[in-house]
């Protein structure tokens, strides 16, 4: 009798390690003929999938083969909770990984990489945002189940699966102003005020949008910070999106010099230095006089960019050359503080400013 059993349970060892060995030599064979993923991202969410396919070949085959050789004195393993419970956990783990491989299923349409990458960021932002809410049904479904394999838990598991149930979780989330944060995230993910890798400015800094989760958002600035904001700030608040419709962006360079600055001749030298750099989309270039102040001319270099990165190396490339073209060129044209000076009615000498 005791034979039997180790017989038994070295049948489940060896089954296990069967169906291991068997999706591990076939499984991404086979499903490459389904979906060969173009980056290492989803090749490891693929690898994920049939970790977890691999535990699940066992449930699935093994109720149907223990009839065969299980010991008659002994109850069937399929029938005992736990077995339940572990099926329960694997189901609910298969599920969670095939939709990540669905996710970059989808992504991987996408070229992500192009600079004008709008739509693509579109379909990132709402595919992230559908998936962490699939996740979080998932896993109220499958609680509620394993609850409902206990006695004493059964009516708790009947009553989560009950849309009021439901509902009563998204209520109690409310009490910690969670459902706030999950209707803005909705709004968010439909609406789209902001998208995955945006170009935004919030709270003084300049970032991209790094993540969108169901609860906060992570901007990445400029020197590689993180700044955590709550979702629900992004509708609540004002805040400059660069890339809402566009990746182009203009931008300027304000120069202050002497009235006697010639402005053709910078005009032109603009002109010259935009066609000599990549860095100018060759759609927008102006100088413009845009004030004449008491000791100082103002003017507004303004030209295009493909991108908010590139239009700032592009700002700091005129200024830097232009600044030295008048250095060179119009030194006397820099400015300057004018003093005049006087003789009054009794021979000495006075100082006046204009």
């Amino acid at each position: 009798m005791l034979n039997d059993r180790v017989v038994f349970f070295a049948i489940i060892l060896i089954s296990i390690i069967l169906g291991h060995l068997l999706l591990y030599f076939f499984f991404r064979r086979l499903a490459y003929l389904l979906y060969k993923p173009a980056g290492a991202k989803g090749d490891r969410a693929l690898s994920r999938f049939g970790t977890s396919l691999k535990w699940g070949l066992f449930f699935v085959i093994f109720p149907i083969a223990e009839p065969y050789f299980s010991p008659e004195d002994m109850d069937y393993l399929r029938s005992h909770t736990l077995f339940s419970v572990l099926f329960i956990v694997n189901l609910s783990w298969i599920i969670i990984e095939l939709s990540n491989v669905f996710r970059y299923y989808l992504l991987d349409k996408f070229a992500f990489e192009k600079d004008d990458n709008l739509k693509e960021r579109r379909m990132i932002t709402q595919i992230a945002f559908i998936r962490k809410l699939f996740i979080i049904v998932v896993l109220v479904i499958s609680t509620a189940s394993i609850l409902m394999n206990f006695e004493s838990a059964r009516n708790i598991g009947a009553g989560l699966l009950t849309s009021a149930g439901v509902f009563g979780i998204i209520i109690g989330f409310a009490a910690q102003k969670s459902i706030g944060n999950l209707l803005a995230g909705f709004q968010i993910a439909f609406t789209q005020p902001i998208r995955i890798d945006d170009v935004v400015v919030v709270e003084g800094e300049w970032g991209k949008i790094e993540e969108i989760n169901l609860t906060y958002v992570v901007v990445r600035i400029w020197d590689q910070r993180r700044l955590v904001l709550p979702i629900y700030y992004f509708i609540e608040k004002p805040f400059q999106n660069w890339t809402r419709t566009t990746a182009d962006i203009w931008g300027t360079v304000f120069l202050y010099v002497d009235h006697s600055i010639p402005v053709q001749v910078l005009k032109d030298k603009l002109k010259e230095l935009l066609d000599s750099t990549p860095l100018w989309d060759k759609k927008v270039q102006v100088l413009q006089v845009t004030d004449v102040r008491e000791r100082v001319v103002e003017l507004r270099c303004l030209m295009s960019a493909r991108d908010s990165p590139t239009a700032f190396d592009l700002r700091c490339f005129i200024r830097e050359k232009m600044l030295e073209f008048i250095q060179k060129n119009y030194p006397e044209s820099l400015p300057k503080t004018r003093v005049i000076m006087e003789r009054d009615t009794e021979g000495q000498q006075g100082f006046a400013q204009p």
